[in-house]
């Protein structure tokens, strides 16, 4: 096995992928098995090389030659002298014309020109910090609105000028000479704009505590769903009346399992109904793109039409609110098989379709996260399906039970207003999900996170019968609510929605086509990456403005409830906890893949998500 060549904190010259243009750079690690360095560039990227594109600082030396000094037309006349010709003769036979000596001097000045020309290319390859910010897209102004110089930054230069500088300029030592060619078959390769590969690694920083923090969550989580649903069966649903526990034997029923299992496979009928257009979720770390059915709104017009057909044949929907416990239970058990389901066949996974975020070779921790990126059944993505089809539509089915619910127990003719407010803001929450379907293809559950207990739990069990819990406990303790309150709370929910929409159809499309006219306004950071960080619109504002919809709008959902009890705020109290846990989460992932952009863009955009306050 031959040895490295580079220890971990030297600093080295790193050739830049897909380029022959070579950085100061640091070594930071080295993996034996890929044999691949990873190294450290001045703006904080951080990319794996091998060790034919690392080179030694004291290599990158101009070559001493004749041609240095003296331009070709100088040296072809001098050769042609003779010893005994006076100097300002031409050779007999070979007299100039006055035409011909000026084309000569064109000629030279054509050469000086050219050479001069070459000579600002061969300044990027000295380490200099600005020169290093401007190739990796950090020009002297920090913003930008011309959307198209992301796409120019993705193209190479001519190949001629490439080509003539590596012709007057040595970078390499001489036995190296014989790459030339090498180098630029890679650039025209390179023109096809062939996504760099990525040899995933190892998971170094683990989340949510590590292995005991998320042992514990495991535990937790489920313990905390159970508790929420006894408290409002209580007359007196405050924190310090702990409810009784009730029997284990009540607490399983296989009718009810079977239910749920038949809800599921509807669910996973209609996933695979050849309607809905297809489209190409984002490059994964081997360039592949995978292909996705847009057809979530399809799903749900068909579940609506089967709930309203069991509803004609006088089927008691109320069934769910009688044995919620028992549901509830029930989808737990299922995402716990589900989770070992995963997690085996993640195994026997090839190395590039696991989750960066969950190879960090502990069980316990890969188990929670998720060890696979995207663990599919032939087309059949099963994290993608659980993301928004069981669940989701599940919590509307959840909601309208327990509607029917409140007005068979309290002998009502109509649902009251505040349950009417719960369950009209979180429809239009769901079909708002569902008809942006193909926005959740950028989101950091598909393209950074694994498919394991953490999202096969909150996908099946926490969404449903945590996001319910306001129309839950609406059932058994009704509220009373104005007409003027009831106006003022929807403009509340309204101003959330309108938040939490305009800014992630902004970030979707920027994402989509950032060289889309109708975008010509938004300004922009340019990265490293080739993409662009929005400072304006509602990304300028603060930098997550859909969490602050999103977190008004949780607001709007529990008020209906009245303030008696804090429990049916438990939702809004969970949503700010998570959005700012997830927000933490995101910027150590962007400071990593952005480096200096992102922190321009932070000093562009000091707020995180409350403006002037977080």
């Amino acid at each position: 096995m031959p040895g490295r060549k580079f220890a971990d904190g030297e600093v080295v010259m790193g050739r830049w992928p897909g380029s022959v243009l070579y950085y100061e750079v640091q070594v930071t690690s080295y993996d034996d098995v890929a044999h691949l360095y990873t190294v450290k560039y001045k703006d904080g990227t951080e990319l794996a090389l091998k060790e034919s594109d690392i080179r030694s600082q004291s290599s990158f030396k101009h070559r001493k030659s004749q041609s240095s000094s003296s331009s070709p037309s100088r040296r072809s006349s001098s050769r042609s002298r003779s010893r005994s010709r006076s100097p300002g003769r031409p050779a007999k036979g070979r007299r100039r014309s006055a035409s011909q000596s000026r084309e000569h001097k064109d000629d030279k000045k054509k050469t000086i020109q050219e050479t001069s020309l070459a000579l600002p290319v061969l300044v990027l390859f000295k380490p200099s910090e600005n020169n290093t910010k401007r190739y990796n897209g950090e020009p002297e102004s920090t913003e930008k609105n011309d959307t198209s110089c992301i796409i120019l930054e993705q193209k190479l230069k001519p190949d001629l000028e490439i080509k003539r500088v590596l012709e007057q300029y040595s970078l390499r030592s001489r036995k190296d000479d014989k790459r030339k060619e090498e180098i630029y078959s890679e650039k025209k390769t390179l023109v096809a704009v062939k996504p760099i590969e990525k040899v995933p690694t190892k998971t170094k920083e683990l989340e949510f505590g590590g292995r005991i923090g998320t042992f514990t969550l495991m535990l937790l989580l489920p313990a905390t769903v159970f508790y929420l649903l006894l408290m409002c069966r209580q007359d007196d649903p405050s924190l310090l009346n702990f409810p009784p526990l009730p029997a284990l034997e009540s607490l399983w029923d296989w009718r009810v399992f079977g239910v749920f299992l038949l809800w599921f496979l509807l669910q996973a009928v209609f996933y695979l109904l050849p309607i809905g257009k297809v489209v190409e979720g984002l490059p994964l770390s081997s360039g592949r793109k995978l292909q996705y059915r847009i057809n979530g709104f399809y799903a749900f017009i068909l579940t609506a039409a089967a709930i309203g057909v069991l509803l004609y044949f006088q089927f008691e929907l109320h069934y769910l609110h009688d044995h919620f416990m028992q549901f509830a239970v029930s989808a737990t058990a299922f995402s716990l098989a589900l989770s070992i389901y995963l997690y085996v066949r993640s195994l026997k996974a090839p190395e590039e379709e696991l989750a960066p975020s969950g190879n960090s070779g502990y069980f316990i921790y890969d188990f929670f996260i998720g060890h696979e990126l995207n663990p599919r059944i032939g087309s059949f993505d099963l994290k993608y399906f659980c993301e928004l089809r069981p669940g989701l539509i599940g919590w509307v089915v959840i909601n309208l039970a327990m509607l029917l619910a409140e007005m068979k127990i309290h002998n009502l003719s109509v649902p009251s207003l505040s349950m009417i407010l719960v369950n009209s803001f979180q429809l239009l929450y769901v079909v708002d999900a569902l008809w942006n379907e193909e926005a959740v293809l950028t989101t950091m559950d598909i393209t950074h996170d694994g498919f394991g207990f953490m999202l096969a739990f909150g996908d099946l069990v926490w969404v449903p019968f945590v996001y319910s819990l306001q129309a839950f406990y609406l059932v058994g303790h009704p509220t009373t609510i104005t007409w003027p309150v009831a106006a003022a709370i929807t403009v509340l929910n309204c101003i959330g929605y309108y938040i939490f929409r305009s800014a992630n159809s902004q970030k979707n499309n920027f994402r989509r086509n950032p060289a889309d006219p109708k975008l010509a306004n938004l300004k922009f950071i340019p990265t490293a990456t080739g993409k662009g960080l929005l400072v304006t619109g509602w990304w300028g504002f603060v930098r997550h403005p859909n969490y602050l919809g999103d977190i008004i709008m949780a607001l709007a959902w529990s008020l209906p409830c009245g303030f008696n009890h804090i429990l049916p705020y438990f939702y809004v109290i969970y949503f700010v906890c998570l959005l700012v846990h997830r927000e933490a989460r995101d910027e150590h992932h962007c400071k990593q893949k952005y480096g200096l952009a992102w922190e321009r863009y932070c000093q562009r955009v000091p707020y995180r998500i409350f403006p002037y306050v977080y």
